[in-house]
């Protein structure tokens, strides 16, 4: 016997009600359906479950695919892993199809994709060379840099576009190809580098002129807010894996062509990366839609599967 007090609740009136009556949120309309070998991405998207991350994939291939018939920008915000997971070549096919506007980089991206253009290599092992302070000390990288956003700002240039300008004089031909940097500033699409000082190798580079850093990245902030004045009535700005720089940068500029008189609404954005953290949710997801319709979409998973899976989704469907 127990020596509680206290018995139990009884259940004997619970009232209950027929499910029929209940209902469900999940049917088996929504239920996804068994791939067939040879049906095509397009197909394979088409038979997802119409439940959560699946019906947000979707929503963002239509989006993306609206934008471009429209001729409203699709912008591609990245952190530095991007690059170093291969996803360069992919990105440039889909600027090549006009899928791309604009990218945006954090600086760990535009180094990682500086040095894959002239030395075709990046990513140090870090925990080797720290204890004996050789981490970020490769030459080239710090002096070339820093050369290129000097002479860039000199002339009136931003960040990126002082990067990519720089790299069709110095970049090995053998690996420039796999460059975004460069091949963008060939076709002409803006590259925009938001940098904060201290954060990046090349700041600590004796070449390195903090003036013209903050000259050049300010400069592509502002090149920024344009291309964000552009996204109202159905543009699209995409978050690839940069948790707190690019996200910041996005709102900032958001609300800065708002103050200027510029209307946009309407427009979506997405997150991609293997965790879905604090301010991207709330800085490119949420707060930009308030009161502004448009979509917020958020998509978990390794940028290395779920950008060439978005890619080969809209590349397939214009091939259909």
């Amino acid at each position: 016997m127990s020596k509680y007090n206290l018995e139990p609740i009884s259940l004997a009136k619970l009232s209950t009600i027929p499910i029929a009556d209940r209902g469900g949120m999940v049917r088996i309309e929504h239920f996804g359906a068994a791939h067939t070998p040879g049906a095509g991405l397009d197909r394979w998207l088409e038979r997802l479950p119409r439940i959560l991350a699946a019906n947000q994939l979707r929503e963002l291939v239509r989006v993306i695919r609206e934008a471009r018939a429209k001729g409203k920008p699709v912008l591609w915000g990245m952190g530095g892993h991007v690059v170093k997971c291969g996803l360069a070549p992919v990105l440039l096919d889909l600027m090549r199809r006009g899928y791309v506007q604009a990218f945006m980089m954090n600086g760990s991206t535009a180094i990682h994709d500086f040095e894959i253009a002239i030395a075709g290599c990046t990513s140090e092992d870090v925990e080797a060379v720290l204890p004996d302070g050789r981490f970020g000390s490769a030459e080239e990288t710090g002096r070339e840099m820093n050369d290129a956003i000097r002479k860039g700002v000199a002339d009136g240039l931003g960040w990126g576009e002082s990067l990519g300008r720089h790299l069709q004089s110095i970049a090995v031909p053998e690996f420039a190809p796999h460059s975004l940097l460069f091949e963008a500033y060939r076709a002409g699409i803006p590259v925009t580098v938001h940098a904060a000082i201290g954060t990046d190798t090349p700041h600590t580079h004796p070449a390195v002129d903090a003036a013209a850093l903050g000259v050049a990245t300010h400069q592509d902030f502002r090149l920024f807010s344009r291309l964000v004045s552009l996204l109202d009535g159905g543009g699209v700005y995409i978050n690839l894996g940069s948790a707190v720089v690019l996200p910041e940068v996005f709102l900032k500029a958001i609300s800065l062509v708002r103050n200027l008189g510029h209307e946009v609404k309407g427009f979506h954005t997405a997150n991609f990366d293997f965790l879905q953290h604090y301010r991207p949710t709330v800085n490119v997801v949420k707060r930009p839609h308030a009161g502004a319709g448009g979509s917020g979409i958020a998509i978990t998973g390794h940028h290395e599967i779920m950008v060439p899976l978005l890619a080969a989704i809209l590349v397939e469907g214009d091939a259909a």
